[in-house]
């Protein structure tokens, strides 16, 4: 980290005022709180009188920033924490976000490649190299380098559809040997090798890293490396292809940033979902529906955040493949920020009518605006479509039904975790793992999450897992590679996009007690909207419901990023 003035530029010395400026400055214009910057600055092991020494770690920073001409203002004491103002002109961090997020909306592959260019210049060494906090080394600084890989993914594909494949090979030398098992780079080095004449080299490479999968993870490589390596070996000619769009791993289905095109293409082999479990009588009555002889052939699959949609109808679409030799289409209508598909773009996208059955899966619609325009050209074919709304007016007019997913079961959970962590490790510890299920409230997500830190920690004791998830399970059930795996970011994406009294409304019934009657003062066209928003449950003529997951994350985001809103009157 340093600071730049003018013709000088200052490297800050690892000191605990850098810890604190490192972490403000990695959630730039938002308050954070306290308790996280306490924990940057101190790891696990802050004093008693920490909170003091941090408001002189803060007037440190602002004699500093004054020293060099930067507003003693920028770093604002607000309600429960700090903010940093900052913005292109200060921060390279936010000048690189903006140039990767802006890149994808421009005219053409050659101006969204200068601009990743030019976001990935502003990336000076090692992030953090001079930041001594054990916490942002080991959850902001792998983040981090996510965010320029992704980045740095995007530009070799943009070089190899342009066809300068000689141009990008010292890119793809270094990415490949810096990060083995991301195999993007490797099959991207071994397809410029391969065009430039260099069939040999690119033979070797794909044998090297299949031998490295192989020996120390017992796995071998991805189907777009084997597809490679036999093009190599029959002398297939390989042609420039167009960059493919970028992905939501998250999601396992095409995702569509600003401005970029694709096409829904059929999938002959829809793949299982990884462990999945429970669900029974909904794949059952969706299986029934979907493929029934006469229409309508609809179905919507509604819920809260992370509850399971989109695993329950690719689960449901594997299962009923055979019945539709026409294809199976999945278009994705929200970008990776939650942002929905226009209609337009997304009707472009659509199949053309074709012979054969077809299943088409509109995945994540923001509403019933969305999908109504989308049914006339899907005509003929049976549509599967998930969204945190009900879609009651879809299927007013067009029938089917609707699919409300509630959390799983215990046994479901239970289940879910043997199946992703193992059945002999969970079973050992059968105590522990019903207890970090119901430390992930039963949310699909948060187990999935749940047991990704199990999977990459052997060591790690399913106790130990669910004990430390419990000390403040909104912030840790996150994984930091993907943003798709992280509870405060999917939750907080649903939750920003509600209306400002909406939102309020869902913060103050997160802080009532979980025994409260969540109804109690708010009006009842509130509730019914969290209810349709997919973050409130039931309703008249029962009770209404807050899931315990999704209360803890409201009391975090009350504790962090706002301050409650006064009840609304009855």
């Amino acid at each position: 980290m340093s600071i730049a003035h003018g013709s000088e530029t200052v490297v800050l010395k690892p000191s605990k005022p850098t810890s604190l400026l490192a972490a403000l400055l990695l959630h730039p214009n938002t308050v954070v709180s306290t308790t996280y910057l306490l924990r940057a600055v101190w790891d696990e092991e802050p004093p008693a009188t920490a909170r003091a020494a941090l408001q002189t770690c803060v007037l440190r920073l602002r004699r500093l920033f004054a020293k060099y001409g930067i507003s003693a203002t920028t770093i604002e004491a607000v309600p429960g924490g700090y903010r940093m103002h900052s913005d292109t002109e200060t921060l390279d961090l936010v000048q690189f976000r903006a140039l990767a997020a802006g890149a994808g909306a421009v005219a053409g592959p050659g101006e969204e490649l200068y601009r990743l260019r030019e976001a990935l210049s502003l990336w000076q060494g090692q992030p953090l190299a001079n930041v001594a906090s054990r916490m942002l080394q080991h959850d902001a600084v792998p983040a981090l380098e996510q965010e320029r890989l992704r980045v740095l993914e995007r530009v070799c594909d943009l070089e190899l559809a342009a066809g300068n494949c000689h141009q990008v090979l010292v890119d793809l030398y270094e990415s490949a040997r810096r990060h083995p098992v991301r195999e993007r780079f490797t099959e991207q080095l071994v397809e410029a090798l391969y065009r430039t004449g260099r069939q040999a080299e690119a033979l070797a490479e794909y044998r090297t890293v299949r031998d490295r999968l192989r020996d120390e993870l017992g796995i071998d490589p991805g189907p777009g490396l084997r597809r490679l390596e036999l093009a190599i070996l029959r002398a297939e000619e390989l042609a420039p292809a167009p960059p493919p769009a970028r992905t939501a791993a998250a999601a396992g289905a095409p995702a569509l940033p600003a401005g970029a095109t694709a096409t829904a293409r059929p999938v002959r082999a829809v793949p299982p979902v990884p462990a999945f479990a429970g669900r029974d009588a909904d794949r059952r009555a969706m299986a029934a529906r979907l493929t029934a002889a006469g229409e309508p052939r609809l179905v919507v699959v509604s819920g809260a955040p992370g509850i399971g949609k989109s695993a329950l109808a690719r689960q449901t679409a594997h299962e009923v493949q055979e019945a539709f030799p026409g294809g199976v289409f999945t278009l994705q209508l929200a970008r990776p920020d939650g942002t929905p598909v226009a209609v337009e773009e997304a009707a472009r996208l659509l199949p053309e009518p074709a012979p054969g059955r077809r299943l088409i899966v509109l995945d994540g619609a923001a509403g019933a605006w969305q999908v109504l325009p989308l049914l006339p050209a899907a005509e003929g074919a049976a549509v599967l479509v998930t969204s945190r709304r009900q879609l009651a007016a879809v299927v007013a007019t067009h029938g089917g039904a609707v699919h409300r997913l509630d959390v799983l079961r215990p046994a479901e959970a239970y289940g879910l975790l043997a199946g992703l962590v193992g059945t002999e490790r969970i079973a050992a510890e059968p105590a522990a793992a019903r207890e970090l299920a119901a430390v992930c409230g039963h949310f699909p997500l948060a187990l999935r999450i749940a047991a990704g830190r199990l999977l990459t920690r052997p060591g790690l004791s399913v106790a130990d897992c669910a004990a430390w998830l419990a000390e403040d399970p909104p912030v840790r059930l996150a994984l930091a590679e993907d943003a798709g795996l992280s509870v405060p970011e999917v939750l907080g994406q649903a939750l920003d996009a509600l209306a400002p009294e909406l939102r309020e409304a869902f913060l103050r019934l997160g802080a009532r007690e979980a025994a409260a009657d969540p109804s109690a003062g708010e009006s009842e066209s509130v509730l019914e909207e969290l209810v349709e928003a997919g973050l409130l449950e039931d309703g008249p003529p029962g009770p209404y419901r807050l899931h315990d997951l999704l209360r803890s994350y409201a009391r975090w985001r009350l504790r962090t990023h706002e301050t409650a809103a006064p009840a609304a009157p009855r």
